[in-house]
């Protein structure tokens, strides 16, 4: 009996063990998936499980959509070590050119195509000035942020505010997707849609676990697995159902889905996107080994300004109107949430799945300090805190393995 118990508590001091490692090697990572629960938790208590209604949850991802969509361009960029300071304002003004085209009777299946194309031109343009020209990116961005900002102001300059009419397009930013043709208090295909993610997200643990004990690389032991299988399920699961008990999923989860996939296979799985992290690594390496480092910077800047215009249509939807102050800021939440999602300083290091998890912090503080009825100028104190934070973090992390 005493060897058995001697056992359990071996197994025991093994799992904490490995349980200790695994957080040390992955600070990074896991670090804002922790704050991110614990901004949900002290809300939630603090506005008396109003920040944890359905209603709320649904705001928020309606909030997130563009900072989360121009944030997922912005990690491109950060991690060639660059930076877009325009992307506000070029998401603001384009947002703008929409709610015009559209009011001079422009279907909205024509405007969006059109929107996007005419933000790829702006971001061929910024990269041109960089790549080609040699303009720092600061220094052209920042110019860019003017323009825009003084092309916004003129779109806006008759009317001051641009309302937007069209049904489609506010459904973008405030339309949930259609449910199943039967009644009941919940949305069930919201609730099928969570139990195919949960079944697809546990296949693929599997089946990436498989292949790298195929080729003998360490993995976590079964007990450590099993628990993670149960948190990351036990999540999707418990968002779901808080979704389906009030509209469903909106249509700017959606969005930011198909581009997070997008985005995230090109990164993960493509040639470009080992070009993008061996750029960022070392530029000079890598035209040495024969990356074309200029094809790949004008891409990233077509990239980031074909988001932002994605970002800014977003943003006009939700507010169903274009308005001379759209963009104000924009740029600061996306590299915000980028740092935060733990992309490094340093470039070559990133992932737009974390990135994405940033862009909740950000506006999770937003929407829980609004809740709460924090000042704005307090709420713009706690931001700058949890930004430079993250930042410090990054350095001391990267140089405590250096």
């Amino acid at each position: 009996m005493k060897s058995v118990n001697g056992q359990m508590d071996t197994n025991k001091v093994g799992i904490g063990r490995e349980i200790s490692t695994l957080l040390k090697a992955n600070m990074r990572d896991y670090a804002m998936y922790i704050a991110l629960v614990v901004i949900f938790i002290f809300f939630g208590f603090r506005t008396d499980g109003l920040f944890l209604s359905s209603r709320n949850l649904t705001d928020l991802i309606n909030q997130t959509g563009y900072v989360a969509i121009l944030a997922i361009g912005m990690t491109i960029i950060l991690i060639i070590k660059h930076i877009d300071l325009s992307v506000g304002y070029v998401a603001g003004f384009l947002g703008a050119v929409a709610a015009l085209l559209m009011k001079s009777g422009m279907s909205v299946w024509l405007v969006i195509p059109i929107i996007l194309a005419l933000g790829i031109c702006v971001g061929l343009y910024q990269g041109f000035l960089v790549a080609k020209i040699g303009v720092p990116a600061f220094v052209t961005t920042l110019a860019g942020m003017f323009i825009f900002r003084g092309l916004l102001s003129l779109v806006t300059a008759g009317s001051g505010t641009i309302i937007v009419k069209d049904k489609a397009f506010k459904a973008l930013s405030q339309g949930f997707i259609p449910d199943l043709p039967v009644s009941g208090s919940f949305h069930y295909l919201t609730l099928i849609i969570g139990i195919v993610a949960i079944v697809l997200v546990v296949f693929n643990l599997f089946k990436s676990r498989r292949n790298m004990l195929k080729y003998n690389f360490k993995v976590n032991s079964a007990p450590i697995f099993i628990s993670q299988l149960i948190f990351v399920s036990a999540i999707i699961f418990i968002i779901i159902w808080i979704l389906a008990g009030y509209n469903g999923i909106p249509w700017t989860a959606v969005i930011v889905g198909v581009v997070l996939f997008i985005y995230n296979f090109m990164l993960n799985k493509t040639r470009l996107g080992r070009y993008i992290y061996g750029i960022g690594g070392n530029a000079e390496a890598a035209e040495l080994s024969g990356i074309n480092v200029r094809k790949i910077t004008f891409f990233a800047f077509a990239s980031m300004s074909m988001l932002a215009a994605l970002a800014g249509m977003l943003y006009t939807s939700r507010l169903a109107s274009a308005t001379p102050t759209a963009g104000l800021g924009f740029e600061l939440d996306a590299i915000a949430s980028s740092y935060i999602g733990g992309v490094s300083v340093n470039g070559g290091i990133g992932r737009v799945t974390n990135t994405i998890i940033g862009a909740l912090v950000i506006m999770s503080l937003t929407n829980g300090m609004n809740l709460m009825g924090v000042d704005v100028s307090y709420q713009y104190i706690v931001k700058g805190i949890i930004f430079i934070l993250a930042v410090a973090f990054d350095v001391k992390t990267r140089g405590g393995r250096k």
